[in-house]
């Protein structure tokens, strides 16, 4: 599916995090995976739980609730890796976002979506695409691209390429 037409889906997955709901559009989501070991990598923002494996690929996993300044997720039942994809420029990039329970898909109409609330300068709000509003409950809807902001676009690369080049020179020993 082509991202003009994905874009024009209005299906949302709704997922926990702490107390409060969020959303990411379903075009964003590649899969949904049960929580797995990850291996930590050395030096990495605190954020940054490190990396597992996806099919033979090296996915970077981030705490979001360490992300947006909450304390770190506790591995609990319904800790989720949720597969996002964000984008460097025009390349896109997979970033496994640790969540504490995703809900469900939800359908939301134009009229369900407000804009983001204007918090003055000192606050930044960059990241919310839209306020979704589901009968008397609000909810928000992140834009994972200005969530990662290009200097952290850098540190997942430098991380996955890191990872990758020692998933390769293992795998290189392992052979011989």
């Amino acid at each position: 599916m082509e991202k003009k037409e994905a874009n024009h889906i209005n299906s949302y997955l709704s997922f926990r995090l702490g107390t409060e709901i969020f959303a990411l559009h379903v075009a964003q989501v590649h899969k949904i995976l049960e929580m797995t070991n990850i291996t930590e990598i050395p030096k990495s923002p605190d954020y940054m739980k490190g990396v597992i494996n996806l099919r033979g690929s090296v996915l970077p996993v981030v705490d979001t609730r360490v992300k947006f300044g909450m304390s770190p997720i506790v591995k609990a039942k319904g800790t989720s890796i949720l597969v996002a994809e964000i984008e460097i420029g025009a390349e896109p990039i997979m970033v496994g976002l640790m969540v504490d329970a995703v809900h469900s898909v939800l359908k939301l109409d134009k009229e369900d979506l407000l804009p983001p609330p204007r918090l003055g300068k000192s606050t930044q709000s960059d990241f919310i695409s839209n306020m979704a509003r589901i009968k008397d409950k609000f909810f928000i809807v992140l834009d994972l691209n200005a969530i990662f902001s290009s200097e952290e676009h850098l540190s997942l690369q430098d991380i996955s390429a890191v990872k990758d080049s020692l998933a390769q020179e293992n795998s290189n020993s392992q052979t011989k």
